[in-house]
């Protein structure tokens, strides 16, 4: 009998469009993203992580960051992003107080960080690192 262990874990979160999915990671975000065989997306992370992004019929957005990544200019990938057709302010300043962009300031109360939007309405984040 085997042990419990967690040496190939993963993560995955639901979306309501497969093909939406694979273009805004794939083509959007520019990840490593493909299309398993049983009709759904493997998402390889640089880091030697993985995310399975399954569709699911019902699908509701997570009310939280499901995916989160560290940059180490969040103007420049706030900027890059946008330029990308991404929209970064997703929050009203009365739920995080945020700049133009969706930048919000940690001030050393945390990272500065930005959310957005995949298709399917799940939260991303980038935050600087």
């Amino acid at each position: 009998m085997t042990a419990f262990t967690a040496d190939r874990a993963f993560s995955g979160f639901s979306v309501d469009d497969i093909d939406a999915a694979m273009q805004f990671y794939g083509e959007t975000l520019g990840l490593d993203v493909e299309a398993n065989p049983m009709g759904f997306l493997d998402l390889k992370l640089p880091s030697g992580g993985s995310v399975f992004i399954y569709s699911k019929p019902n699908h509701e957005p997570a009310s939280f960051t499901i995916l989160n990544f560290p940059v180490a200019d969040i103007d420049a990938a706030v900027d890059d992003l946008i330029s990308r057709g991404v929209q970064t302010k997703i929050y009203s300043d009365e739920e995080f107080a945020s700049d133009e962009r969706g930048i919000a300031r940690g001030n050393g109360h945390g990272p500065d960080i930005a959310w957005f939007k995949d298709p399917a309405g799940n939260v991303l984040a980038v935050m600087q690192a």
